[in-house]
């Protein structure tokens, strides 16, 4: 099993953020992770990176407690939000880092990097700018593709759709596409945007105030659920 997540609890106070009594997640499974603000989507990928520790429960990467071990680091690729960058660098200078930290060199990355040549769109590399200076959009741009240019045996993205023009959203759309299915990359991802979380994956779980409400593959009874549900959380009917 590629993940494997058992009795997971998070507590924020008196706030219960995550309780998941068992997920097993197969490799080459793509997750769509869907949810209303605070559903717990964030607390969730944090604690299989290791970046929160659980008030109880363990999550397993290929058998290993992620907060017991770092072996899960050399096959792992996220991206949660800005704070994964290093703002003071070039996108080249953060690229590099990045690759080395892997044990890729600089032509590797630079290979590695050629096939986001559509995605950057010319407003990424050569720019002579630190990556604080740039906008959300080629911030969010950056970080997916220092996350995915390693190409990892399971890569993590919070939100990759968020500050995205359209293009940019069809474009990382095809990209995760192709990683899960020429890599068999195992990938979760959580997104406010229905039609391309259900587009792309293959599995779907609702999350609602930490607890999994449905858990299903991806189907068009499993979509029309979704969708209900998020209607009627809306308070409309049908």
């Amino acid at each position: 099993m590629e993940l494997q997540i058992n009795n997971l609890v998070k507590r924020f106070g008196d706030k219960t953020a995550l309780d998941i009594s068992e997920l097993s997640i197969e490799k080459g499974t793509l997750l769509g992770l869907v949810g209303n603000n605070g559903a717990g989507k964030t607390t969730l990928f944090r604690l299989i990176l290791d970046l929160l520790k659980a008030d109880s429960g363990t999550v397993l990467s290929k058998d290993a407690d992620v907060s017991k071990s770092e072996d899960w680091k050399t096959y792992t690729g996220s991206f949660i939000d800005n704070r994964f960058l290093i703002d003071f660098l070039t996108p080249e200078e953060y690229f590099y880092f990045i690759g080395g930290t892997y044990g890729m060199d600089k032509e590797l990355v630079d290979e590695r990097l050629s096939a986001f040549a559509r995605f950057m769109n010319d407003e990424i590399l050569g720019q002579k700018k630190y990556i604080r200076h740039f906008s959300a959009g080629n911030k969010q741009k950056i970080g997916i593709m220092a996350a995915i240019m390693i190409r990892p045996e399971i890569l993590i993205l919070d939100e990759p759709f968020n500050f995205l023009d359209p293009s940019s959203q069809i474009e990382i759309r095809d990209i995760i596409l192709r990683l899960n299915k020429e890599l068999q990359t195992t990938v979760l991802i959580s997104s406010h945007n229905l039609n391309y979380t259900t587009e792309i994956s293959n599995r779907i779980i609702l999350l609602e105030k930490g607890l999994i409400k449905m858990d299903k593959n991806n189907s068009p009874e499993a979509i029309a659920e979704l969708n209900n549900y998020f209607i009627q959380k809306a308070g409309y009917e049908e």
